[in-house]
């Protein structure tokens, strides 16, 4: 457990990276129902596979820009000249899978919104429409996977998605909130779950 001026916070957490810092304290592990910071995160995880997570945080800003501030009916609609100009883009990972991947995932997230009405709704019947609390003490006590990231993966395999791993979706699991996965003594937890007390979907 880290501390900083009298509060804990998860043992992942680098208090030298400000933005870190903030991102652990403000978003992580907030639910999230909001369709584009759903796409969002499913972008930005998709395109940290192999890498780290502050190296995808740090270009957060450019990704916004470069990918309409993670509007999927403007990204579905991106054509090989985007494709171009992304790759020349030094602000964003430029991998030319992950932006096909990108763009590919905006195009099945629009046919899931048809579907379910809400990516939101899709996504969160994964865990019955309410974040499963873990008890983490320790670094080591942080699960890469679960069941429930493993039937998510699955689904959006079958889907056609792209970068969508049984890893990539536990991650973005932790992210948006389906899982609260702040260890038991770092001061966000509690703070969380007093937060969606009695919240449904």
């Amino acid at each position: 457990m880290q501390k900083q001026v009298g509060r804990c916070r998860c043992p992942w957490v680098d208090f030298s990276k400000k933005d870190y810092l903030d991102y652990h304290d403000l978003e992580w592990g907030v639910p999230v129902h909001y369709d584009h910071r759903l796409f969002e995160f499913l972008t930005l995880e998709g395109a940290q596979a192999g890498l780290s997570w502050y190296t995808v945080l740090r270009k957060r800003e450019n990704y916004r820009l470069a990918f309409a501030q993670f509007d999927p009916e403007k990204v579905a609609l991106y054509d090989e000249q985007r494709v171009a100009l992304l790759l020349a883009n030094p602000g964003i990972i430029r991998n030319r899978l992950k932006i096909l991947a990108a763009i590919n995932n905006a195009q099945r997230f629009l046919e899931i919104q048809e579907e379910f009405g809400s990516f939101a709704v899709y996504l969160w019947r994964f865990v019955d429409g309410r974040p499963i609390v873990h008890e983490l003490r320790t670094l080591s006590d942080y699960p890469t996977t679960s069941p429930e990231s493993e039937a998510l993966s699955k689904d959006l395999h079958q889907r056609g998605f792209k970068f969508v791993g049984s890893t990539i979706c536990y991650a973005h699991m932790q992210a948006i909130g389906m899982v609260n996965d702040h260890s038991v003594d770092c001061f966000r937890r509690q703070e969380i779950i007093a937060g969606y007390a009695g919240m449904s979907i």
